[in-house]
């Protein structure tokens, strides 16, 4: 493992010793930070307040750590010398108490504003290459299809509408990914066959017998709207206008990528709108998504918080879910929505993001933190699952909640299929607009990409390696691949936990969930299946001059 300072605000010492009166440099790197720092500011004043958006462009984006970096030293600095100042006049007027607590609050200014600008993770050690662990799920084990199609974006970013109009996003390119994406998935050169091979091997391997969908089994399908989630900041609502987006080009699953789904549900699986729910539990569904969607799926349920303006609220079941650690003892139960103990099947739509807060990154699994009723916020009344995320307890083989949430009966035990809209990728949650990607095949182009498969540990494990060797922040912590492992060997993890999340107390230990391996290097892409070997992940590369392969 690898101590790394990201953000510490570096310090010159200036003594006789180390910086000699004839050696002018370290005089002069004594203002590098300051210097620096308000020209930082200035420049992103200037730039950002005629323009707001612009905060997202690049160059913003490298200038802010620097601008606010410099705010909190100067903010400390004037707290330190003002309270150091009264601790001065407090002891020429004998008020020995008030001088300490000065001199304590002197300190405390420099210590806070220090604490804030440095930010010391732990990073994981460089990954070992196609070593699999785990056992693989679907129709063809371990099989990741990966679309990706530059035609689908046509966006210049922020200050150019938002990426999901349909100016900037092709609906048609769009449903040509996902009809490629199934058939892909399945081998059929057909997306009726497709899906009708989909529910067969889900039936068969949930003790169904080999039976294709049924008319009037019900789907949900989990989407990703954490840019709508209602604790951020969201007031009373009093109108259909406070539905609207508030930050308007925030990673949401794709409002085109729902309605490439929806239509294969429909016209190529055979199954009713009335059938179908899609939405998140925790957010609003915003009205320009569900305009969108509504228009060509009026009959679609659209589930969401509240349940306004023709939406439907999310509602408790009283399936209950038990987290596998001792943490959540004495605290209230969990219980699963009352739309997944109806469905029969869930499609899991999540997007292509990293977690710059607690998880390094945010893919399926985490997806499925939206699919729990909201509980009441810093109320230490319910287990908190994101204490055991990478970012408060990094490492490797610890417990981590993410393997009981894609482990429960019903939710990731109903899970049909798994994808991953990586249209326009980004940093969840610390910036507001998607990121574009440098390295091949993007080459500086949005992500562009969909992502699907049948085992749920595959892949992320995919979609972990992108956001890897792309971003060097993140996706790096210590334990951010850890849900992988423990997933991928749940029946006997290295952290020895039991997960069980189906019953109280330790009854039936989860079997395998998946296959989780890295692949060999960012270039080739290839995994253990794409080597010739009988284990481990095939990542099935459809890029758009490349047809779906006999199979």
């Amino acid at each position: 493992m690898l101590l790394l300072n990201k953000r510490r605000a570096r310090q010159v010492s200036h003594n006789k010793h180390n910086c000699p009166e004839q050696n002018g440099k370290c005089h002069r790197l004594t203002w590098l930070f300051p210097i620096g720092g308000l020209v930082a500011l200035i420049w992103f004043l200037v730039r950002v307040i005629p323009k707001p958006s612009r905060a997202a462009y690049p160059c913003q984006r490298m200038a802010f750590p620097l601008a606010s970096g410099f705010v909190i030293w100067l903010t400390g600095a004037a707290g330190s010398i003002a309270a150091l100042r009264g601790a001065k006049r407090s002891l020429a007027q004998s008020r020995r108490l008030l001088c300490l607590i000065l001199i304590t609050v002197s300190v405390g200014c420099i210590w806070l504003a220090q604490s804030i600008t440095t930010e010391e993770v732990l990073l994981a050690e460089e990954p070992v290459a196609n070593a699999p662990v785990g056992t693989a799920k679907g129709i063809h084990p371990g099989r990741v299809v990966w679309v990706h199609d530059p035609d689908a974006t046509d966006w210049d970013g922020p200050g150019d509408g938002h990426w999901w109009q349909s100016s900037h996003t092709d609906q048609a390119v769009v449903e040509q990914m996902m009809s490629r994406a199934i058939r892909g998935l399945s081998g059929e050169p057909t997306c009726p066959a497709a899906w009708d091979k989909l529910f067969k091997y889900f039936n068969r391997t949930h003790g169904k017998g080999d039976a294709g969908y049924k008319p009037g089994e019900k789907i949900i399908v989990k989407v990703n709207f954490v840019g709508c989630i209602r604790i951020w900041g969201r007031g009373p609502v009093a109108g259909p206008e406070d539905y609207n987006l508030r930050r308007a080009d925030y990673m949401n699953t794709s409002p085109q990528m729902i309605i490439a789904l929806l239509r294969q549900l429909v016209t190529e699986a055979g199954v009713k709108e009335a059938d179908i729910t899609v939405g998140d539990t925790l957010c609003y569904f915003p009205n320009e998504f569900y305009d969108m969607c509504h228009a060509k799926f009026p009959n679609v349920t659209y589930l969401e918080y509240l349940g306004k303006f023709g939406r439907t609220a999310a509602k408790s079941s009283s399936v209950p879910l038990y987290w596998s650690t001792s943490d959540a003892e004495g605290k209230k139960t969990d219980y699963v929505p009352a739309s997944y103990v109806e469905a029969d099947y869930l499609i899991n739509l999540a997007n292509l993001k990293s977690h710059n807060d607690y998880a390094g990154v945010t893919l399926c699994a985490k997806n499925h933190y939206g699919s729990l009723i909201r509980r009441p916020p810093g109320s230490g009344e319910y287990y908190d699952m994101h204490k055991d995320l990478p970012r408060p307890k990094p490492g490797m083989g610890r417990y981590r909640p993410l393997v009981d949430l894609i482990g429960h009966k019903h939710i990731g035990g109903k899970t049909l299929l798994y994808l991953i809209d990586g249209l326009y990728a980004g940093k969840h949650a610390k910036e507001r607009a998607p990121r574009k990607f440098i390295g091949p095949p993007f080459n500086g182009d949005w992500s562009s990409s969909l992502f699907a498969s049948q085992d749920p540990v595959a892949i992320d494990s995919v979609g972990f390696d992108f956001l890897w060797a792309e971003w060097d922040d993140a996706p790096h912590w210590s334990g951010t691949s850890d849900y992988l492992v423990e997933a991928a060997l749940a029946d006997n993890p290295p952290s020895g936990t039991f997960y069980d999340p189906d019953h109280e107390g330790n009854a039936a230990r989860l079997v395998s969930l998946g296959v989780h391996e890295r692949w060999n290097n960012p270039t080739a892409k290839q995994y253990s299946r794409n080597l010739g070997r009988d284990k481990g992940i095939e990542l099935v590369k459809l890029t758009a001059a490349k047809s779906i392969p006999a199979l």
